[in-house]
């Protein structure tokens, strides 16, 4: 039992504190203290009137069959969370390296075209299978292929940005350019001609969502994998001498150097790890979509930077943690299918996910501006 309590004892005793110290200031400094909390939590602060009002609308309107916050859509909310956490989980340590990754979304729609074509029934049941002459190879295979390839394009985007400083925003989107002039030609080949890549073997399809009852609830296998993923990189993070270096050189890279840490290879291991990330986001995504076309992971990208910016990973470097990007994650899905609910229109919907990055990052520069 006192295990279990220790967590909220220190909760306690860290809100106890703050109230002393809060107690302490004079009535100018509590005014100050009130505007800085207003304006550092603004994002939050929206989101909690967002919901809020959708929960009206759809407990007050006869068309809707559930409300916002019923038990079904909370699990649909964190269905979608846990597709989108690969991706934001990878852009998140090129985040604290002080870059972002314009390329993410472009790796994983390569991933998802390349899984997808490989992974489709025979021509016997699927006469527009891209590839009619060729079985399908061993669903393992097919995650190693993609992931060591976008690990391997991952390593090209880190290569440049550590051997000739070049800011990861030009090297990553000239590699955003580059991959979707590959994704074009691959979509050309075969039997395909173009058309969307689907008719995905039934062994695939199960392996990404198939689900597991738990508690009458209906769970896909894709969410444990995100679960384990999320696990491993709170190790790496947190565990390891790497996690230690990256955020070394997130914080002061000349100062890293000086202690002794391997800048470029630190830097490297970054993007390659966020490439491994993206290959197997690709794998996910495929067989939960169905049907891939060279749209796929078109602007991806921006729903794990303002997931990351959200849950705190700050942009001047050296600061993020793994619990604040699946917060991030999950409350982005929370705008997006509030916003889904409203039926605002899918156009309108970029305007106010940009709205969000650029409010995230000026709260974070203001935070960074203040302790500085």
């Amino acid at each position: 039992m006192y295990v279990l309590l220790k967590p909220f004892k220190k909760l306690f005793a860290r809100l106890m504190e703050k109230k002393r110290a809060f107690d302490a200031l004079d009535a100018r400094d509590k005014k100050r203290y009130w505007g800085d909390f207003l304006l550092n939590n603004a994002i939050y602060i929206v989101l909690v009137i967002l919901v809020i009002y959708v929960e009206i609308v759809t407990l007050t309107n006869a068309k809707f069959a559930t409300t916002f916050l019923s038990f079904e859509s909370i699990i649909d909310i964190m269905k979608k969370a846990a597709s989108a956490s690969f991706l934001a989980l990878g852009v998140g340590g090129i985040i604290v390296l002080t870059g972002t990754d314009l390329s993410a979304g472009r790796i994983m729609g390569l991933s998802m075209l390349v899984s997808a074509s490989l992974l489709q029934k025979p021509f016997a049941e699927y006469t527009s299978k891209m590839f009619p002459d060729m079985a399908a190879p061993p669903i393992v295979l097919v995650i190693l292929l993609v992931m060591a390839v976008s690990c391997v394009i991952g390593i090209f985007n880190g290569f440049f940005v550590a051997k000739f400083s070049l800011h990861p925003f030009i090297v990553t989107l000239a590699t955003q350019l580059m991959l979707y002039g590959l994704i074009l030609i691959y979509m050309s080949m075969g039997n395909n001609g173009g058309a969307p890549i689907a008719g995905l073997t039934e062994e695939y399809k199960q392996v990404v969502k198939g689900t597991l009852t738990i508690f009458n609830v209906a769970i896909p296998y894709y969410v444990f994998y995100a679960i384990v993923a999320i696990a491993v990189m709170w190790f790496i993070w947190n565990k390891t001498t790497f996690g230690k270096c990256m955020y070394a050189v997130g914080a002061n890279p000349e100062a890293a150097n000086v202690s002794g840490v391997n800048v470029m290879k630190t830097i490297v291991f970054v993007f390659a790890l966020a490439g491994i990330l993206y290959g197997f986001s690709g794998f996910i995504e495929a067989a939960r979509v169905g049907s891939n076309n060279a749209s796929a992971g078109l602007n991806a990208e921006l729903d794990a930077i303002a997931a990351c910016v959200i849950g705190g990973v700050s942009f001047t470097g050296g600061t993020g943690k793994i619990s604040g990007i699946i917060t991030g994650v999950i409350l982005l899905q929370i705008i997006t299918v509030a916003l889904q609910w409203l039926n605002v229109s899918t156009n309108l919907q970029y305007i106010i996910k940009g709205a969000i990055i650029l409010m995230a990052v000026a709260i974070d520069m203001r935070k960074y501006l203040t302790k500085k």
